[in-house]
């Protein structure tokens, strides 16, 4: 019994050592699930690097002073677009494909502004395009008005001019630091009236949200008339919500006529 012990010993060292385990590491057997009797805490990591000379110091930017010094500055809307452009004080621009500034006539009596940029808005750097885009075309349209149309233009913006990650609502930082930019858009284009539309519009205008309470009910703002309205994507997932945008629609029409 004790030869075949020893048999069997043998061939393991000899797997083994055709496995490389040819050297010996300790002289005795390691318990590796034994516990220590004492456990050393580690040295501080403040000992082992130098401390620093003097105290750190986090500069203190202020993104919406920055932009409302930027803002201020922009004689046009062309100056406007650059400023934007050169802006870097906005996060939302590190992850967006493309700037979205504006688009129609700047003449306009009206001008039509939306929430953030969706993925179409975000590939192509104009707002309202997509299915989205195309169901507003057909709603002011329908009542004489569009960005394709000579005598009774629209012009179109976005409360942000960059796509928030996966299309999230923008945070209140972001909307505060962008508020200078839309606020010089509006009065470089200088409307009759505006339409904000959507809820992110009405909250980064008006202060408020809720816009199945706001909608069709004219609100100032920068000493303009607004109307809130459904967003057309609203619309494109609640069909019976058309109904009062048409008289939305309607509504402004009138003012106009009236203004």
């Amino acid at each position: 019994m004790e030869s075949v012990e020893f048999h069997q010993a043998a061939a393991l060292l000899a797997w083994q050592l055709e496995l490389g385990a040819d050297e010996a590491i300790c002289d005795a057997p390691v318990d590796r699930y034994a516990l220590p009797a004492a456990m050393t805490k580690p040295a501080a990591k403040a000992k082992a690097e130098k401390a620093p000379s003097g105290p750190v110091v986090v500069p203190d930017v202020d993104g919406v002073a920055i932009a409302r010094e930027m803002a201020a500055a922009a004689g046009d809307l062309a100056g406007l677009q650059a400023a934007i452009a050169a802006f870097e004080h906005c996060d939302l621009k590190r992850g967006a494909r493309k700037m979205v500034f504006g688009d129609g006539s700047p003449a306009a009596r009206v001008m039509i502004i939306g929430d953030v940029p969706d993925r179409d808005e975000d590939r192509e750097g104009r707002p309202f395009v997509g299915r989205s885009g195309q169901l507003l075309d057909r709603m002011f349209e329908a009542i004489g008005m569009g960005r394709a149309v000579e005598d009774t233009p629209v012009y179109l913006a976005n409360v942000l001019p960059w796509r928030p990650p996966q299309g999230r609502d923008p945070k209140p930082d972001e909307m505060a630091m962008m508020q200078p930019f839309l606020e010089r858009h509006i009065a470089l284009v200088n409307p009759d009236i505006l339409v904000l539309m959507g809820n992110i519009s009405c909250q980064a205008l008006l202060g408020k949200r809720g816009i199945t309470r706001l909608r069709g009910e004219w609100q100032e703002v920068l000493g303009k008339p607004a109307l809130p309205m459904f967003h057309p994507s609203h619309l494109m997932r609640t069909p019976l919500a058309k109904r009062d945008a048409w008289a939305d629609l309607l509504s402004l029409k009138a003012r106009l006529k009236n203004a």
